[in-house]
């Protein structure tokens, strides 16, 4: 199986996990909330930069790339220094995953309120629609979690 195969298969039980947290109640699923959509945009930015070239096929993302910089910070940004390719949306992709990292482990490990869960749900829909639309465009078709 290749790579670009296994991020699919990833992508496909990511979308398919969240959905059912969502019908569920997304209230009662922060911690399945918190890494799925975290794993899952993961999934979909690499598939990305893989099936355009931007990044060789042997690189992985890592979500810990996208902890947000801190006003003033003098190092550059880990997700500038890994991910230096340019592609299109990359600043609101990137914060869109700065979002989900400062979202993901607190849903997961902590104590979150209801907002905080749906912020990172709506943050991930609209990473999965730019990527989509960019995947779309490679001719790659990625299923939507609403099928």
């Amino acid at each position: 199986m290749t790579a670009q195969h296994i991020h699919k298969a990833r992508i496909r039980e990511h979308l398919q996990i969240i959905k059912d947290a969502i019908a569920v109640g997304i209230d009662s699923r922060p911690a399945t909330i918190g890494f799925h959509t975290s794993a899952c945009a993961i999934d979909l930015v690499e598939l990305y930069l893989h099936k355009t070239g931007k990044i060789p096929i042997g690189l992985q993302v890592k979500h810990d790339w996208f902890k947000r910089p801190t006003p003033g910070q003098k190092i550059m940004p880990l997700a500038e220094r890994h991910l230096q390719a340019d592609f299109p949306h990359k600043k609101e992709i990137i914060d869109l995953l700065y979002t989900l990292e400062e979202k993901r482990n607190k849903l997961i490990y902590g104590h979150s309120t209801p907002a905080e869960i749906q912020q990172a749900q709506q943050a991930f829909e609209k990473l999965k629609q730019i990527m989509q639309s960019l995947l779309r465009e490679t001719g790659e078709e990625i299923e939507s979690s609403d099928r």
